[in-house]
């Protein structure tokens, strides 16, 4: 006994050109419980195969006079709505090339003239099961695709809040620099998006690593945590002695994230670019910086770009031990340090886009620098 099924789910659609046939085929499969539409032609077929319900199956003809069962099936498929309505050619043709250009087509059987009943529904049936299941994976890959990107997405705002919260930990020891975090992880996307399509640069600066950039510059200085309030809040110059202290920062911070991507038991790519960023952004291109006096493409590009934008923004901004600049000014800095303190390429970058980072600088300022 055959078993009726929802017709949104099993309605079949047969052409053929002769009427006894359509007769034929439409009266056994309706017998056997299906909802059956009749095309006589390829054209009505292609209207049909377009309209709700959508057919479950189509049982095509192959000889048509105005358009055969080849090149609708071949209409069928370039169409996103039809691609995947399954199609059974009928067919009197015994040629095995006949047979394998339509399953070449994208056929999914063949049902050879005259018809066998027990043949027909035993086909008809299988084609349907197997779309079932076909769809029911699909809504499945569908579900688990967006569980997965609502767990990703839920993933990056806990880490981009874990990070913020440890930048602004940091900033709590040192609260004159007020906007600086913001400011500069604006800046280092905005460098790396100028400078993604540079020769030098088009390798690393991928979509993926912008963000991981972005998303990795405000624990450039975590390290500050672990500097002594007598240095790091001293409005007058440091000593030698105190100098050094400060610069262990750089280290320091590095080591932090070290240790915390160490206890998530694998290495993790936007902590990699925050060890890079904290250890290596007082590095100078030309090797005068610390704490490992790297020079050129020896320094990481994620520490040169973060060179540039934390420069910028310490020169415009008050500190306890000295007074902003003018932009003027600090884009004279920029410049003067271009192939000396900076790579070359991403200060010409800066220059380049000024208007753009002053703009930025703008719409996120401290009270005390204004």
């Amino acid at each position: 006994m055959e078993v009726r099924l929802p017709a949104a789910e099993s309605t079949l659609l047969i052409v053929d050109d002769m009427p006894e046939n359509l007769a034929v085929l439409g009266g056994l499969l309706r017998d056997a419980g299906y909802p059956v539409r009749a095309a006589n032609s390829g054209t009505v077929a292609l209207r049909y195969a377009m309209q709700a319900p959508r057919p479950a199956l189509i049982l095509l003809d192959v000889m048509m006079p105005d358009i055969d069962g080849y090149a609708v099936l071949e209409r069928l498929r370039a169409d996103p709505a039809s691609r995947d309505i399954p199609v059974i050619f009928l067919t009197a043709l015994a040629d095995v090339d006949d047979e394998r250009r339509g399953l070449e087509l994208g056929a999914a059987d063949y049902i050879a003239k005259p018809y066998h009943p027990p043949i027909v529904l035993a086909r008809v049936r299988t084609q349907l099961e197997l779309k079932r299941a076909r769809d029911w994976l699909k809504d499945q890959n569908a579900f688990l695709e967006a569980e997965i990107a609502r767990r990703m997405a839920e993933n990056e705002r806990v880490q981009t809040v874990s990070i913020m919260a440890l930048a602004n930990l940091a900033e709590t020891r040192d609260p004159e620099t007020g906007n600086h975090i913001l400011r500069t992880q604006t800046y280092v996307r905005l460098l790396a998006t100028r400078l993604k399509n540079h020769p030098r640069f088009a390798a690393f600066l991928s979509g993926r690593n912008i963000e991981f950039l972005t998303r990795s510059a405000p624990l450039h200085d975590i390290g500050k945590v672990g500097i002594p309030d007598c240095i790091l809040l001293k409005p007058g110059s440091l000593t030698t002695a105190e100098w050094a202290v400060m610069k262990t920062h750089a280290k320091l911070g590095a080591d932090a994230i070290e240790r915390a991507e160490s206890a998530t038991g694998e290495p993790l790519p936007f902590l990699l670019l925050a060890k890079e960023i904290a250890q290596w952004h007082h590095e100078r291109w030309d090797g005068g910086g610390y704490p490992d006096g790297l020079a050129g493409e020896n320094i990481p590009p994620a520490a040169r770009l973060m060179a540039v934008a934390d420069v910028f923004d310490a020169l415009i901004s008050w500190r306890v031990y000295k007074e902003p600049m003018s932009y003027e000014e600090a884009r004279g800095v920029i410049a003067a340090g271009h192939g000396a303190h900076f790579d070359p390429d991403i200060a010409d970058a800066f220059l380049a886009g000024f208007d753009e980072f002053v703009a930025i600088a703008e719409s996120h300022r401290n009270a005390a620098d204004a």
